[in-house]
């Protein structure tokens, strides 16, 4: 057998090395005598590229290995999450993988979410595919939008961010971590794509009914913005999915060697803003017409970090101001199923259960929404009976919060505390709305003594068709995903700034308006989520917002469209949603 010279020396210089230090490492470099040039361990590489694209180079992908010190002198800071992983640690990803495949399913999440093999078999194959090829991605999931969306958001994306440190392939979005303080201006440069027009981002604290998932939260914005693209036609390349890691209490989490985040208890007080205000004045500097939306923030969190922003950057929660905008359109689809105008909403009288900070944002959406049609705001808080999990809340209880005091009864003394079906028998309500955690409070007692069978329905998950006395209703389906991607386009092309009640309450008026009287006949109160592109739901929502930003719009071609007509308008709107096709490419040096 003939040996080149180089390689018999390599062989004699195994040979000869003892056991312990005999393992000779190649390393890869732009070296033109490699791979004839045995490196050790530990030796340097030069490489020729940084952040986004190093990650990308399966040559020298470290993954999650990388130091601290490179991750900040090769640009890839904030592009991985904060935890530094050893190869050992990342080996035993990929053997408890390969032993055991990638369906983290446990029984329990099968029993109470709803989750079945098929979803989680499902993502993974949408999430290779994204991976591979975006434009094909978003082609599928824009023409079989009510198939996979369930299989990207809610309800497959809680067990992604349950298991996702254990799925991590590569970098989608931005980690900001407390252990980031005073960088976050520089990391945001990382990022590879020079514009972006839409963020979203959490603190991992409320992950969905899941709690507090810390760094694996981003799951939740990867999911947001999938559906911002098809649903609301943002360009992929333009959305920024972010997590701001302030630790986790998640002490299984902490323990789990193969946990990514921060392991440290979570900040509180004003280490924790403090480190939102640098994160959100980082991303809006460099992206100053972006919209911003905040995520499942723990609800201590999420209406404080709202009024701290909302006047100042295009920001929203969809938590709060999305799930009251659907909410509201609700209302109004149902007073159009029934055959009546939107000011009709001044006359229902609304029993509601739940008064945590999205419950009473809902509760204040539709306060604003009576406003508009000419009541007080005594008068429409009058209209209301809010229930928390001890009963009917009045005057007499103490310490409430101002934004549920509005809307504790004056007048009904004595009646603290009542409970829901004891509220509904003397009240005689004419809508009763859930916004509760706990489930399984609308009991069939509870359902009767508002008038069985002559209801008029949605709820928050999908439910089948119901036949009554000869007739098929269609329940339809309460979700914020018809809301929050017209909502963000408007503002966004409107560059509003800010997003205002009336720019929100216009999202609600238009969706109700996009029922179809086909549908109507059915009993829907919102139209077939099958429109929602195809149909151009978005397109009038984001039309409607950004009539009502009025003067707040500062972009002067969508004035001009918007001084031409509706149509006009339309077009212009429509021209800058993105629609998944292939393009000629053409190769161009970076300079």
């Amino acid at each position: 057998m003939l040996v080149a010279p180089a390689l018999r020396s390599l062989l004699r210089t195994a040979r000869a090395a003892p056991l312990a230090s005999s393992w000779v490492r190649w390393i890869a470099s732009d070296d033109p005598n490699f791979p004839y040039k045995p490196l050790e361990v530990n030796a340097t590489s030069v490489v020729h590229s940084r952040g986004m694209e190093l990650l990308q180079n399966p040559v020298f992908n470290k993954g999650t290995a990388y130091s601290v010190a490179e991750r900040e002198r090769l640009g890839v800071r904030g592009l991985l999450p904060p935890q530094v992983l050893p190869v050992s640690r990342q080996m035993a990803r990929v053997m408890d993988r390969y032993w055991h495949g990638s369906d983290f399913i446990s029984p329990e999440e099968i029993e109470s979410g709803g989750i079945t093999h098929e979803h989680t078999r499902k993502w993974l194959v949408l999430s290779e595919l994204q991976d591979r090829n975006e434009t094909l991605f978003y082609r599928c999931l824009i023409e079989n939008f009510v198939e996979m969306a369930p299989i990207l958001y809610t309800p497959t994306v809680g067990w992604a961010c349950l298991n996702y440190h254990k799925l991590f392939r590569r970098p989608r979005g931005m980690y900001f971590s407390a252990f980031d303080r005073g960088k976050m201006s520089t990391m945001v440069h990382n990022w590879p794509h020079e514009e972006v027009d839409a963020i979203v981002v959490t603190d991992g604290s409320r992950i969905l009914g899941l709690g507090d998932l810390g760094c694996n939260g981003l799951g939740i914005p990867v999911g947001k913005l999938d559906l911002y693209v098809a649903a609301g036609g943002f360009h992929p390349s333009r959305v920024l999915p972010c997590v701001v890691d302030v630790g986790t209490n998640n002490e299984a989490l902490r323990a789990d060697p193969q946990y990514l985040g921060v392991k440290q208890p979570r900040l509180i007080g004003d280490a924790y803003y403090s480190l939102l205000d640098e994160f959100v004045q980082a991303v809006m500097l460099r992206w100053p017409h972006a919209v911003l939306q905040f995520e499942d923030f723990a609800m201590e969190h999420a209406a404080p970090l709202l009024a701290r922003y909302r006047h100042h950057h295009t920001v929203f929660n969809d938590d709060i101001q999305g799930t009251a905008c659907v909410a509201l359109a609700g209302l109004y689809g149902a007073l159009r199923v029934l055959g009546h105008a939107p000011a009709d909403l001044t006359g229902l009288r609304i029993a509601v259960v739940g008064a945590g900070s999205a419950g009473m944002g809902v509760v204040s959406m539709i306060a604003k929404g009576m406003e508009q049609h000419g009541l007080t705001p005594e008068e429409a808080a009058d209209n209301f009976w809010v229930l928390d999990a001890d009963g009917l809340i009045t005057e007499e209880r103490a310490d409430l919060p101002a934004h549920v005091r509005r809307f504790a009864r004056s007048d009904e003394r004595g009646t603290d505390g009542e409970r829901l079906l004891e509220t509904i028998r003397r009240v005689k309500p004419t809508c009763l709305i859930g916004l509760a955690g706990a489930g399984r409070l609308f009991t069939k007692d509870v359902l009767q003594a508002m008038a069985e069978g002559k209801a008029v329905f949605a709820s928050g998950s999908p439910q089948g068709p119901v036949e009554w006395e000869g007739h098929s209703h269609a329940p339809s389906q309460a979700n914020n995903m018809y809301i929050f991607p017209g909502v963000a386009l408007g503002a966004w092309l409107a560059r509003s700034g800010t997003i205002t009640d009336r720019m929100l309450m216009a999202s609600a008026e238009a969706l109700a308006q996009c029922t179809t009287p086909a549908e109507l006949a059915l009993g829907m109160v919102y139209p077939s989520m099958t429109r929602i592109r195809q149909a151009e739901i978005s397109l009038r929502v984001a039309e409607a917002v950004i009539e009502a930003a009025g003067a707040l719009a500062q972009n002067e071609r969508l004035l001009k469209a918007k001084a031409e007509g509706p149509e006009a308008l339309r077009d212009y709107i429509q021209a800058h949603m993105y629609h998944p096709e292939y393009t000629t490419l053409v190769y161009k040096e970076s300079r």
